[in-house]
């Protein structure tokens, strides 16, 4: 089974296109326009062991908001399809990262129920020209659409970008071992008998 999905999403403020492989990781290529959004990205699927392709083209003589919020839309919506119907998937995962000073912690469940809890001090307001309060938008983005309860948090740390690093990594690697197949689980990880 292919666990794969590609999106073309177009609107006034930006254009975006993506594709994701859940089970391949050799195939990064980001593209945004957004130089730190581009590295966190990377990072993501690095550590989520997934392959992707990011190219967006938005109205960055604005600002970086549209392109990282509609990144984040794109994602999850690949992330949902390329899930399929989810049989055997082991449906939770935690992933607490170090990096340097900063330790970040994600939890996540692929449930179909879209829910976000985010808890990060960002002092920095800006990396070049990314805005650090974005991050929560990105991850209230991908959360929605790809219909993933999840919960990211900064347990502590000083430098801004140690902490977002942390919490991009430490995704990735809950939802590796979220969406990993598991062959002991019979069917859909759920009483409802479906996620």
């Amino acid at each position: 089974m292919s666990r794969t999905a590609t999106l073309s999403r177009t609107t006034t403020e930006t254009d975006i296109s993506v594709w994701v492989d859940l089970d391949h990781q050799e195939e990064v290529s980001i593209d945004t326009g957004v130089g730190f959004f581009d590295h966190m990205l990377t990072l993501f699927a690095r550590h989520g062991r997934i392959g992707l392709k990011v190219k967006a083209v938005g109205d960055l003589h604005i600002d970086s908001h549209h392109t990282v919020e509609d990144v984040g839309i794109a994602i999850g919506a690949c992330i949902k399809e390329a899930l399929g119907d989810k049989k055997q998937i082991n449906r939770y995962g935690t992933s607490y990262v170090p990096m340097d000073e900063a330790l970040g912690f994600v939890s996540l469940d692929i449930s179909g129920r879209p829910f976000l809890v985010f808890d990060a001090e960002l002092k920095a307001d800006m990396l070049g020209n990314y805005d650090t309060e974005l991050t929560e938008e990105f991850f209230r983005a991908i959360s929605f659409n790809a219909g993933i309860t999840l919960h990211a948090r900064v347990l502590y740390g000083r430098n801004t970008h140690h902490k977002i690093e942390a919490l991009f990594k430490a995704f990735g690697r809950a939802l590796r071992e979220a969406m990993e197949i598991n062959e002991n689980i019979i069917g859909i990880n759920s009483t409802k008998g479906m996620l």
